[in-house]
């Protein structure tokens, strides 16, 4: 008889401390805050959000990275040395970047040449590499193509954040949200706002509040120009957009394989004006900037709960921070960029002010 060994006791030893790195890199870093909004108290429906600006590379992504580097090492793709290659210009790549280097990994990114260098800079920062391509359709063949080009495995986000993330528990969002919430003066909250970009944040809270026999519903917004919220109304996941979202972490062209509709209980469409609104309002209120995804979250999150305002049922919504407004200074916060991307915000800033005097809600 014959045998093969496939994993040597080196390549194991460095898998196995490559975990450990990663789970005290989780260990070091606790939990994200949950935020109390500040809505009036006679109200009673209170706003909360979860405050992932605050993980080691500033955003919601840090969970999917770690996630996608730990399911990457169990499957046995990557082990020492290996190149990590990510279709990515935002906050992914920043984040895998930080693991990368943490583990000792090179890191590229794949990116359209037109990416700003506010981001190119962020992920050079934590040791990664950007790959410029011409055509933003060649992104994920030219990462398959590197991949196996320098024997590096493609970490492919949009196909496996559903998987990667344990939606039962380990500490992931759900579960730190629910138990945050545990003594709040509603703990199981009415919805639980987010947006979808990969999928895999939707998908975990989805499957997590079935998995607890909760009575909770998940709203995904989705912003302009993506096709998620199209697909997900016709029930046809074949459907493509035109053009990709310009706000930045959430909304895609295609529908991504790790996106789960059946979990989701209501959609909203959001006009980018609107979540640009919504950030600018909110500023002088939480004394700090957000960035564009986080806009809109608390775009659905106003509207559902004046909805609860409306019908007299007291309760909670929770949705999140996803990162910090420093990143758009230049773009968000800027009047010439929006000016330049015919974006007004006046319609949908007087919504927001109106809702936040009289917790009513004047848009359909």
């Amino acid at each position: 008889m014959s045998a093969i060994d496939r994993c040597s006791e080196k390549t194991r030893t460095w898998v196995c401390e490559a975990v450990r790195l990663i789970e005290a890199d989780a260990n070091r870093s606790a939990d994200t805050h949950l935020i109390p909004f500040p809505l009036p108290v006679e109200w009673d429906v209170q706003l909360y959000l979860k405050d992932e600006s605050t993980h080691p590379t500033g955003s919601l992504k840090h969970r999917l990275a770690r996630s996608l580097f730990l399911y990457a090492l169990c499957n046995g793709w990557i082990v020492e040395g290996t190149p990590v290659i990510e279709a990515s210009s935002g906050s992914t790549a920043v984040s895998e970047a930080y693991f990368a280097r943490m583990l000792g990994l090179p890191f590229i990114a794949v990116m359209p040449r037109t990416t700003s260098a506010e981001k190119v800079e962020l992920i050079e920062r934590q040791g990664g590499r950007c790959h410029f391509i011409d055509e933003p359709g060649a992104l994920y063949a030219e990462s398959h193509r590197l991949a196996g080009e320098l024997g590096g495995h493609f970490m492919d986000q949009f196909t496996h954040a559903e998987r990667a993330t344990d939606w039962r528990g380990n500490n992931n969002i759900a579960e730190s949200i629910f138990d945050q919430m545990a003594l709040e003066p509603h703990p199981e909250p009415e919805w639980v706002v987010v947006g979808a970009g990969t999928g895999g944040t939707s998908a975990t809270v989805g499957r997590y509040i079935r998995y607890r026999q909760l009575r909770t519903r998940l709203a995904v917004v989705d912003p302009e120009h993506s096709v998620f919220f199209d697909a997900w109304r016709d029930s046809d996941p074949a459907l493509t957009a035109g053009r990709g979202s310009r706000i930045e972490g959430i909304g895609r062209p295609r529908v991504e394989p790790s996106f789960i509709g059946q979990v989701i209980d209501r959609m909203i469409k959001v006009p980018d004006a609107a979540s640009l609104a919504a950030i600018h309002a909110v500023e002088p209120l939480l004394g700090r900037r957000v960035g564009g995804s986080t806009g809109t979250n608390l775009w659905g999150a106003f509207q559902l709960v004046a909805e609860l305002r409306a019908a007299g049922k007291p309760g909670s919504v929770v949705t999140l921070l996803c990162d910090a407004g420093d990143r758009y200074t230049n773009t968000y916060y800027d009047q010439s960029w929006l000016n330049s991307n015919a974006l007004d915000l006046t319609y949908h800033s007087s919504a927001v002010t109106e809702f936040l005097t009289s917790g009513t809600w004047s848009l359909s």
